[in-house]
């Protein structure tokens, strides 16, 4: 998938994804990462920051690769069924995949069976992504 930019009028929430955190940084730093105003890019209707330029080209590159599952919902909610706003601090990447979550109790639930709820997420999603969080 190529990345096309979006511009601002286009940007469908005023609040940068995963609170400003760098998408990329879970990957390649294990860690969540601020990123910072002068490297954004907006993806999916969704304004992503990252810590370097580098991170932002990356992400450009490949975007399904680096972003949040579930439009960074909470991942083990989206697989009970509902849509509710996660903790970017608390994630689990799965399967080359990022996922956030709401509380630790939530990702510890997840990574019991992450393929089963990443699969049951995916589902609950078609019909959630257009509904608001919880």
């Amino acid at each position: 998938m190529i990345a096309v930019p979006v511009f601002a009028e286009d940007v469908t929430h005023s609040t940068p994804g995963l609170s400003g955190y760098d998408p990329v940084a879970y990957f390649t730093l294990s860690v969540p990462t601020p990123g910072v105003t002068e490297y954004e890019f907006v993806w999916e209707g969704v304004r992503y920051r990252f810590a370097n330029a580098q991170h932002r080209e990356m992400f450009k590159a490949n975007p399904d690769k680096y972003a949040p599952q579930f439009g960074g919902s909470c991942a083990m909610n989206m697989a009970n069924g509902t849509r509710r706003e996660s903790d970017p601090t608390i994630w689990v990447i799965s399967s080359g995949r990022l996922y956030v979550f709401a509380g630790t109790g939530g990702a510890e639930r997840f990574r019991l069976e992450a393929e089963a709820n990443a699969t049951k997420a995916t589902a609950n999603w078609k019909t959630l992504r257009n509904t608001p969080s919880q």
